[in-house]
């Protein structure tokens, strides 16, 4: 008798034990399969750094540029271009040339969260514009204004092409590592073949080759080089069309206007990966919202490595 009672508590307690395990399991996969008590994931953050950087020939070779893990090629005034990195997590000790912003810069570093912001000056009302909310509250100006300790001539260079920034020396940003504004994966169906693809801007062209797995790049004919990296190279090359409109106000000392890139909106883009090149399709809602890429209404997500992009009027 004393054995049936002990027999008779033990599958009861089994029982309970089984229910409670299913109530969890029910409780824990009720929302998505996730526990509902715990934290959401949250998208990785990184010390955002941009630097705007002089590539006229004049200004070749950079510093710190192979360390960038975006690119963009931007237009300037007289059909040139300047580029402006983007760098997170460990930052190249020195980057430069360093030269002035844009207004083109507004919008494209909005994707960023709050990155710090290094150049050398710019035109008035685009000075006073990073300075004043809403930009003010989106960027950290890092010019040599706010930190001028930072920043150096080299006197081997004629000015303005000669004005570097030590980046340790620079203040810490904080918004989403580029990975997260523009994802990684697996190529879709549909790329054609390609080894070579050109770029031309009004007085500035670039080049596109192929070889051992990366893009490397040359730019007005000639290797495009950083002198910590050699010859530079991208993962992922990404010509996007874009609309511009002039800046209504002059450069500087000059008196010739700036084309403004307008990236937030949809036009098409031609990518390169992978030793493929994709007829594709850019998308951006608004400046809070990264750029994604598409091929006929699938997404594209990009190569692992430096990401290059020019905005080509």
């Amino acid at each position: 008798m004393a054995r049936r009672q002990v027999t008779n508590l033990v599958s009861g307690a089994i029982v309970l034990v089984l229910v409670a395990a299913t109530v969890a399991v029910v409780l824990a996969t009720r929302d998505g399969g996730q526990d509902s008590t715990a934290p959401a994931t949250p998208a990785p953050a990184a010390p955002v750094l941009a630097v705007k950087i002089d590539n006229i020939a004049e200004a070749r070779p950079a510093t710190g540029l192979g360390s960038a893990d975006v690119a963009y090629v931007e237009p300037v005034e007289g059909g040139l271009t300047r580029v402006l990195a983007v760098f997170s997590g460990e930052r190249p000790p020195v980057i430069g040339p360093v030269r002035s912003a844009r207004e083109t810069d507004y919008d494209v570093l909005a994707q960023y969260g709050k990155p710090v912001f290094s150049y050398s000056g710019a035109a008035p009302p685009v000075v006073q514009a990073l300075h004043t909310a809403p930009l003010a509250d989106r960027i950290v100006n890092a010019s040599p204004a706010e930190v001028p300790a930072a920043f150096y001539r080299d006197n081997s260079r004629a000015a303005p092409h000669n004005l570097f920034v030590h980046s340790e020396q620079l203040p810490a940003g904080d918004g989403p590592a580029p990975e997260t504004v523009f994802p990684r994966g697996a190529a879709p169906a549909g790329g054609t073949p390609a080894t070579e693809y050109k770029v031309n801007f009004a007085a500035a062209s670039y080049e596109f080759r192929w070889s051992a797995g990366k893009w490397l790049i040359w730019v007005d004919g000639k290797p495009f080089t950083s002198t910590e990296s050699g010859q530079l190279t991208a993962g992922t090359v990404i010509a996007q069309k874009v609309a511009t409109h002039p800046a209504t106000y002059a450069e500087e000392t000059q008196t010739v206007t700036a084309p403004v890139a307008e990236t937030i909106g949809t036009a098409t883009a031609t990518v390169l990966r992978d030793g493929q090149s994709f007829a594709a399709t850019w998308s951006r809602p608004d400046a809070a919202a990264g750029t994604t890429f598409s091929v006929d209404g699938r997404p594209l997500p990009l190569a692992e490595g430096p990401v290059w992009i020019l905005l080509t009027p």
